[in-house]
């Protein structure tokens, strides 16, 4: 076995080789919202991603790896489950179900919600959408009027888009009423960005080859 196909060693934490570890960023934050973060397969050695950062930081939130689901991957409990995504589509599929809306009365009550986020390039996040019945049936949250993304090491296709832990902060402050709760995890999103440009931030955590493909979160 060559010196170059050892395995580096890992932080158990976030998964990351140890010379490159984000621990440092993360940033314990509380919140009533429960979140449920699908990340598409070829995200999880991703090392721009930031769903790791997000899920460690966020109390309430658990990350399940998949392309598909053909059940729901949530509780069926009385919490209500809503999809943070566009409430419209610049493209259609005969197979994919419209929406229904979001009932006024659920953001009256956070502790009561569970928010669905995806984790993936924008073409896969809309696969795993396509690919998912249950996702379908699902109420959108969808979020307007926000600030430019600091999300400075992936190419974004348009002004509104964010990374995934961008987005769900924001859509947190959003049903929460308390955006200034969620403004350390952000500062800290900063360090993490600084981090990986002065790394170069280049390189799949697993195979230490090169990767410069463009990502930007699923929600967008």
């Amino acid at each position: 076995m060559s010196a170059a196909s050892v395995p580096r060693p890992q932080c158990t934490a976030c998964l990351r080789p140890l010379s490159a570890c984000i621990c440092r960023w993360v940033a314990p934050t509380d919140h009533a919202v429960e979140v449920l973060v699908l990340q598409h397969p070829q995200e999880v050695h991703q090392a721009k991603g930031s769903a790791r950062l997000l899920h460690l930081s966020l109390a309430h939130c658990r990350l399940v790896v998949g392309e598909a689901f053909a059940v729901p991957v949530w509780p069926m409990d009385d919490k209500h489950t809503l999809l943070l995504y566009p409430d419209s589509l610049q493209d259609t599929a005969p197979d994919l179900r419209v929406p229904p809306a979001l009932p006024r009365e659920w953001p009256q009550a956070p502790s009561r919600l569970r928010l669905v986020v995806l984790d993936g390039t924008w073409r896969k996040s809309r696969k795993m959408l396509y690919q998912s019945p249950p996702l379908q049936q699902l109420p959108r949250l969808a979020l307007r009027n926000l600030p430019p993304s600091h999300y400075r090491i992936r190419k974004a296709h348009g002004p509104d888009q964010l990374s995934t832990l961008e987005a769900t902060c924001y859509a947190l402050g959003q049903l929460e009423g308390g955006a200034a709760r969620f403004q350390p995890l952000l500062d800290a999103f900063d360090g993490f960005v600084e981090q990986l440009e002065q790394t170069g931030g280049q390189r799949n955590t697993r195979t230490d080859k090169s990767c410069s493909r463009p990502r930007v979160t699923g929600f967008i």
